[in-house]
């Protein structure tokens, strides 16, 4: 059997998966596209996040592309103006909640955007301009815990409004718009589709 493997700019309010089991209506991701039988999101983006995704029919890839050698950078709208010496915290590791036990993160390579990203509008407002400003800066981690990002900018005193995943590896969500889906021949090729 071929697999088949997809990357995906997931959009805001859908869950990273095909089936919920529990009675509330949530939005799936064979919403998105007519995905075959057996493909399976690699990693998840919480509800409330967007960008990469990549699916596949083939559990291997889901392992390896999953494990820590792979970076995961993620452009993170905040509540505030960021700081420098928030921006040196991240990279150095904060202290974050984990199933209810404390746990220092890694050190990451963290920036401040001085452009902000072009993103297309979000599936619902964030907040209005009047609450004060709000600042962009790029998160890379190579361990993936619930809520991580967030929890790591909440910790510097920047709260998360928006996150956006734009790297897995070398794979950049380029020119991808929310809810797109583009069919590939393989994840380690994927110069060839375009996306550099």
């Amino acid at each position: 059997m071929r697999h088949r493997h997809f990357l995906l700019y997931k959009p805001y309010g859908y869950l990273s998966q095909f089936i919920y089991e529990l009675k509330r209506k949530k939005k799936l991701l064979g919403e998105l596209y007519d995905f075959p039988e057996g493909t399976m999101a690699i990693g998840r983006l919480d509800e409330d996040s967007e960008g990469l995704l990549f699916l596949t029919t083939d559990g291997k890839m889901s392992e390896l592309i999953r494990s820590k050698k792979v970076a995961k950078e993620y452009y993170v709208q905040v509540d505030g103006v960021i700081t420098q010496a928030a921006i040196d915290q991240l990279q150095m590791g904060v202290e974050i909640g984990v199933n209810g036990q404390k746990y220092k993160t890694k050190k990451c390579q963290a920036r401040l955007l001085e452009c902000i990203p072009e993103f297309g509008p979000r599936g619902k407002k964030i907040r209005d301009e009047r609450h004060g400003p709000t600042s962009w800066a790029s998160i890379t981690i190579n361990e993936g815990k619930f809520r991580q990002v967030r929890k790591m900018t909440a910790a510097v005193g920047f709260p998360t409004l928006r996150l956006v995943r734009v790297r897995v590896g070398d794979v950049m969500l380029g020119n991808l718009q929310s809810g797109e889906v583009i069919e590939v021949d393989e994840f380690t090729n994927l110069k060839q589709v375009g996306i550099k």
